[in-house]
């Protein structure tokens, strides 16, 4: 189980994970980790969360809220951000399916996924900052919403299919099981729970519901799920929940 936990916190962070811990796991047994999610999410969070702690009794508020905002954006490498970027661009192309996945496989940014980032970074910005306002607990917050963004995205992997025929999606996306998604989603009501309270607990489902029905959406679409539109899912986890604390 711990193999299976670092080579997945090596997938979907850049935290430096000593290769031995994670190697000889074959790639069919990553969908396995997707019930470790929410304790990389929590791992995350309390990295960010600490940067936040300690940039705001030096500067204040809003600079601790843009610094743990770029705090977690390098430790996933802009991983999900590039996703919601790809996502938005193909979407909003108002193309056909086959265009939309092609313009989404396109590494230069659009209008729409630059747009899509600017708005994105900005709530979250704005959000931690009005959080911190109201007295909440923001080492319990930051960990609660990265814990919220990857649980979530599980609900566009159960039961949903691949839009393409290969890429590294296709290692969750349709393969995940009940069992695995209800774990998953348990897991991190239970973390969320014991950092947030009933209110956290709130928050979280509004944040699932939102991604159960973008995910919806987005088959609708595009016909299945991506890579892009799971980091995608992500991000607007992230941002869903900490409105909702609000």
């Amino acid at each position: 189980m711990s193999r299976l936990f670092f080579a997945t916190l090596s997938f979907m962070s850049r935290l430096p994970v000593p290769q031995r811990w994670s190697q000889g796991l074959d790639l069919d047994r990553y969908v396995s980790g997707v019930i470790t999610f929410p304790v990389i999410g929590l791992l995350l969070g309390a990295i960010s969360g600490l940067v936040f702690m300690v940039v705001q009794a030096w500067c204040g508020i809003p600079l601790a809220a843009f610094f743990t905002v770029l705090a977690l954006a390098l430790l996933t490498g802009g991983f999900h951000l590039d996703g919601l970027a790809d996502t938005c661009d193909g979407i909003f192309s108002a193309r056909r399916r086959e265009k939309m996945l092609e313009i989404m496989r396109d590494s230069r940014l659009g209008t729409h996924g630059g747009l899509a980032l600017i708005f994105v970074l900005l709530a979250k910005v704005l959000t931690l900052s009005e959080l911190a306002l109201r007295d909440v607990p923001m080492l319990a917050a930051i960990a609660s919403a990265c814990v919220a963004g990857r649980a979530a995205s599980v609900l566009m992997m159960y039961r949903h299919r691949y839009a393409r025929e290969e890429g590294l999606g296709n290692l969750f996306i349709g393969k995940i099981s009940f069992r695995q998604t209800w774990v998953t989603l348990v897991i991190a009501g239970a973390l969320v729970t014991a950092m947030l309270g009933m209110h956290g607990l709130r928050a979280l489902l509004v944040a699932f519901i939102g991604i159960f029905i973008l995910g919806q959406l987005l088959k609708r679409t595009l016909g299945g799920q991506t890579g892009d539109t799971l980091g995608a899912s992500i991000e607007l986890g992230e941002v869903i929940f900490l409105l909702a604390l609000l």
